[in-house]
């Protein structure tokens, strides 16, 4: 049984798991993560079988079948309601295309949100359908209230990120999930950068998008995507195919019937080596347990904000405190050039977030996953004072 004490206290065990860490330091896990050894490994082992046999050989699909089951568990949902498909945007594009809109219906959304989260939504309005932007205090401050306030009889769905990209700022899921439901408002959500990280759960939610690639430790394009299981009916797939559609010995039939559970929305053939790389990862987050990751992505956080603040850094965001902190720091600097102070990372192998705002303003955001150690973060304010 791995833990996180294990591997934080042996670097033989720390550099094994995570060989990235031997002669460099990667802390841009809200971009694109470095694979886990254990995942990289997971999806080499399946590409060799499929040198010896049909790439669909009955263990990987008995894989594919447990991802569903552990993916499930992660969210607290059924494994019926996961479909296993990426990258997020598909899933949302299929919340976007699938239900069924009137015009004049309402939804609100967040223009300044990634834009993933944001085009399947702003695509509607060839449909009719009026979006109803929110404009919080700061970046990714999305509260209830502001959301409340936003609702009008028309609301149809609310489209959110659990947590925002560039400020780290979580949402209050359930909060806002009891709201919408009291209200009968759909609740979509893009999870992406706190599924594998903090917790995530469904109780409220009606729909939900992450694909691996971030802090689930997992590879691009292979992900889950949630639909809760009294919505089927109502969300129409909009991709069809051989898989989703009932085809009895591959003949096609006079009319659709969709199969049932998550395989509705899974139109052909799957991605089967990064679903199994995508398992890899979630059974290691399972294993560490994400109690313990998300008490350590915040003690890192608390650890670059006293050494950045020092040098006036001064940071976008919820501080480590903060019911809504996450395992993203994002920072400025009034003076210094963050093209300059990112260079100067680089250069000592040290992989960040070189960032914009729509202003154009840099922004520098650090993402280290659990993993990384509080003296990989002073090293990161020591090679960043030198500079000065």
């Amino acid at each position: 049984m791995l833990t996180l004490p294990a591997i934080l206290s042996d670097e033989s065990l720390r550099q094994h798991e995570f060989p990235v860490i031997k002669d460099s330091l990667f802390l841009a896990h809200a971009g694109v993560t470095i694979l886990p050894r254990r995942v990289a490994r997971t999806m080499q082992d399946y590409l060799e079988q499929s040198c010896l046999r049909m790439q669909e050989y009955p263990e990987a699909w008995r894989a594919v079948n447990e991802t569903r089951v552990v993916a499930a568990k992660l969210i607290g949902a059924k494994a019926s309601e996961i479909a296993l498909i990426g990258p997020t945007s598909v899933g949302l594009s299929l919340v976007a295309n699938g239900l069924p809109w009137q015009a004049g219906d309402e939804v609100v959304s967040y223009l300044d949100d990634y834009p993933a989260n944001v085009y399947p939504w702003s695509d509607l309005e060839r449909h009719g359908v009026v979006l109803k932007h929110l404009k919080p205090a700061s970046p990714g401050e999305i509260t209830p209230e502001l959301v409340e306030a936003a609702l009008t009889p028309k609301t149809k769905l609310v489209a959110l990120a659990s947590c925002h990209f560039l400020s780290g700022y979580r949402i209050e899921i359930d909060h806002i999930g009891r709201m919408l439901r009291e209200r009968g408002v759909l609740f979509c959500l893009d999870a992406i950068q706190t599924v594998g990280a903090f917790e995530t759960r469904v109780d409220h939610v009606d729909f939900l998008s992450a694909d691996s690639h971030k802090w689930m430790l997992g590879p691009m394009s292979a992900g889950i995507f949630y639909v809760k299981e009294d919505l089927h009916d109502m969300l129409r797939p909009s991709l069809l195919g051989s898989w989703n559609v009932r085809s009895p010995n591959f003949i096609a039939q006079e009319e659709i019937t969709f199969e049932r559970g998550g395989r509705r929305y899974e139109p052909g053939a799957l991605n089967i080596s990064g679903i199994l790389g995508m398992k890899a990862g979630i059974d290691l987050i399972q294993e560490v347990g994400l109690e313990a990751i998300s008490a350590q992505l915040l003690k890192l956080k608390a650890r670059l904000h006293a050494g950045l603040a020092p040098q006036g850094f001064t940071f976008l965001g919820p501080d480590p405190q903060s019911v809504n902190a996450s395992g993203i720091t994002t920072v400025q600097h009034p003076t210094r050039s963050l093209e300059d102070v990112s260079k100067r990372l680089t250069e000592n192998n040290i992989a960040t977030s070189l960032r914009h705002n729509r202003a154009g303003q840099p922004l520098l955001r650090f993402s280290p996953h659990f993993y990384n150690t509080e003296a990989e973060m002073d090293r990161v304010a020591e090679v960043i004072g030198e500079a000065e």
